[in-house]
Parts: C-alpha cells; structure tokens; sequence
C-alpha cells in the first residue's frame, strides 16, 4: 500500500498540524485585520474623490468673481456664500480630509504590520495548509 503514496511523506505531514485555541486566536486576529484593512482602504478611497472634488472646486474658485456668492456643498445641501467664506471653508475642508488621509494610512499601516507578524507565525507552524493571501 505504501507504494500507491500521491504526496512525499514530508508534505503529507504539513497538514496535520494540530489547531490550537491559541492558533485559531491568530487565525481570527488576521481575519478581523484584514476586514479592517479593506474597510479603511474603502474610506481612502472615498477620502481621495472628495479631496479630487475640493481641488475641482479650489480650481473653480479661483477663476470665479469675487464678489459673486458661491454654492458650497455643506453635507447633502448647498448654501450660498460669500466667495471670501467659501475660500475659508475651502481651506478647512481640505485640511480635514488631509488629517483623515493620514490617520487612516496610519492605521492601515499598522494593520498590515500585525497582518505580517501573524502570517509568518501562522505559515511556520502550518506551511501550506493555511491560505492567508486573498
């Protein structure tokens, strides 16, 4: 019977590590990780469209009369106001989205640090019998 073997003795073993709870708490860890990178990567993306708009309307401003009142998107409604105060609302937009920007690629970063950490712990015990990649 041993002559009908598929795999070498030495990968054949590679799947029967024994899961322990602490191993099944890494394997959840970098679940948990993941998801949080891919929603963060989300918010990066939406962050860089409304930072993409507000240099559309930097750009438009600029061009426009000073003394006209500008349409300003405040949420979901757009208010009119002085071209002076739309330039200050501007400048604060923009900033805000540029802090959010560095906090979130911050945490991110972190994410994946972890991520590393548990992958080179996780695939040293089980070799090829976990997929960790996406």
């Amino acid at each position: 019977m041993n002559s009908m073997r598929m795999l070498p003795q030495e990968e054949e073993n590679d799947d029967a590590a024994e899961v322990t709870w602490e191993d099944q708490q890494r394997i959840n860890s970098f679940s948990q990780l993941n998801n949080r990178l891919r929603h963060i990567e989300g918010k990066l993306e939406d962050l860089k469209q409304e930072r993409e708009a507000l240099d559309d309307l930097s750009s438009e401003l600029m061009m426009s009369d000073e003394d006209a009142l500008v349409l300003y998107k405040v949420g979901e409604v757009f208010l009119h106001m002085p071209h002076s105060r739309a330039l200050q609302r501007l400048e604060r937009d923009q900033e805000g989205i540029a802090t959010q920007v560095s906090s979130l690629t911050e945490s991110a970063e972190e994410c994946e640090k972890k991520m590393k950490e548990l992958k080179v712990a996780l695939y040293a015990k089980f070799g090829r019998a976990i997929n960790l990649d996406e």
